[in-house]
């Protein structure tokens, strides 16, 4: 085996079994062509690399022969390379990924051209039905031409996906490899929460002692982060509401940051009084308690302080009330239990809310919970049957999840 193909699989299995084109055209964001490469290879993808002349010229195709284990097509032969890979049959690639895409590239596909062998690819991949994205990376001026911005517009209307860059420093540059790889992620997932209102929420919450200091949890929003995208890969309906967190959130327009437990509380009741929800998932890890009185100001560090700490709302205990068809998830961290403890309270607290399902979790355990990409959970139903038991990355425990909700539920 290819010692570049150590690292499949390293970060999931989302693209399992996908064969995956990378066009690469002659903008300095090949650079990071690279990564994108390598990153697609860390969920699973076999990458095949496709350049055009320009693209040569800035960076060698040894190092993505390197970076994928593949042969790097940079002229066709009488293999008909575009063919292999972009044709009408079994063993063609699933999506065609153009990344960086130039200005001068863009308006070819637009125009029909097929004058290079990253436009051969692209042209037997349309005519063949294979998804095709296209991330630009050029100078701002020009990105912000008049007949690139109308050739950029045909090309949506075609059902080509754009990754829009990041614009700075002057520049349209490539967009990230974290946004690159989730859209790719998206688009070849199935599709079985469409139509399917989530709510979810995320994070720690945060209870203000005066304007500067706070007292918190150690969650860092890890889970419920990967529960979001999870949701969005598989063509649900998103709202997330997130205390601060050590990740970043998904994109998405219904993406709601909070601070307090007061905050999310209200944030979530206001969601369910006016949206239909049909799954709610509770994986923020809420402040049991909130300061009672909330100083102004900075309390002088020479004082002694005492805090007087009250009850803080259980948003959980409200969600049935406000919307009783909503199928209700909650998460339950323990400390230093058995696992008969640690299912009984867990079942328990499940049915005292009257929700569907319970994840459950010890969080004294080490190198999972709280901060990690690994947890250690067990879910369980409202009738006492455990549906799943593992310690896992939270990615896997998140598509876990969302996989027993919709088989037996929707």
């Amino acid at each position: 085996m290819h010692p570049s193909k150590d690292i499949i699989f390293s970060k999931g299995k989302e693209l399992e079994g996908k064969k995956i084109a990378l066009c690469v055209t002659g903008s300095v964001g090949c650079l990071r062509s690279i990564d994108i490469c390598r990153e697609l290879m860390r969920y699973g993808a076999d990458v095949y690399v496709v350049m055009t002349e320009s693209a040569v010229k800035l960076i060698s195709p040894d190092i993505f022969e390197w970076a994928t284990g593949n042969p790097v097509v940079t002229e066709l032969t009488g293999k008909i390379e575009h063919i292999a890979l972009a044709g009408s049959h079994k063993e063609r690639c699933d999506l065609i990924l153009v990344a960086p895409a130039t200005g001068n590239t863009i308006s070819k596909i637009a125009a029909g051209i097929d004058d290079t062998p990253v436009l051969s690819v692209v042209t037997s991949a349309l005519g063949s039905d294979i998804p095709v994205m296209i991330v630009p990376a050029m100078h701002e001026s020009m990105y912000r031409n008049l007949f690139i911005k109308e050739n950029l517009e045909k090309i949506k209307s075609s059902n080509i996906e754009l990754i829009a860059p990041k614009i700075e420093e002057g520049k349209a540059k490539i967009a990230c490899v974290d946004e690159v790889v989730e859209t790719v992620i998206s688009k070849l997932y199935i599709k079985d929460a469409k139509d399917l209102n989530f709510l979810i929420t995320a994070g720690p919450t945060i209870e203000y002692i005066d304007d500067i200091r706070f007292i918190t949890n150690k969650s860092s929003g890890k889970m419920g982060v990967q529960i979001a995208k999870e949701v969005l890969r598989r063509g649900g309906n998103l709202n997330l509401v997130h205390g601060p967190l050590d990740i970043t959130p998904p994109l998405n327009d219904n993406i709601i940051p909070i601070e307090t437990s007061e905050e999310m509380h209200n944030k979530v009741t206001q969601i369910l009084k006016n949206k239909k929800i049909d799954i709610f998932i509770g994986a923020a890890a809420v402040s049991d308690w909130t300061i009672n009185k909330r100083y102004s100001g900075k309390i002088p560090s020479s004082e002694e302080l005492k805090l007087n700490l009250i009850l803080s709302p259980k948003i959980i205990e409200k969600v049935k009330k406000l919307s009783p068809n909503t199928y209700l998830v909650i998460f339950k961290a323990e400390y230093d239990l058995t696992e008969e403890e640690l299912f009984k309270k867990s079942f328990d607290r499940l049915k005292a809310v009257n929700g569907n399902l319970v994840v459950a979790n010890d969080v004294s355990k080490k190198d999972t919970g709280f901060r990690s990409d690994i947890n250690d959970v067990v879910i369980i139903d409202r009738k006492g049957n455990m549906k799943y038991k593992g310690k896992e990355k939270k990615s896997y425990i998140g598509k876990k999840l969302i996989d027993i909700i919709l088989k037996e539920n929707f």
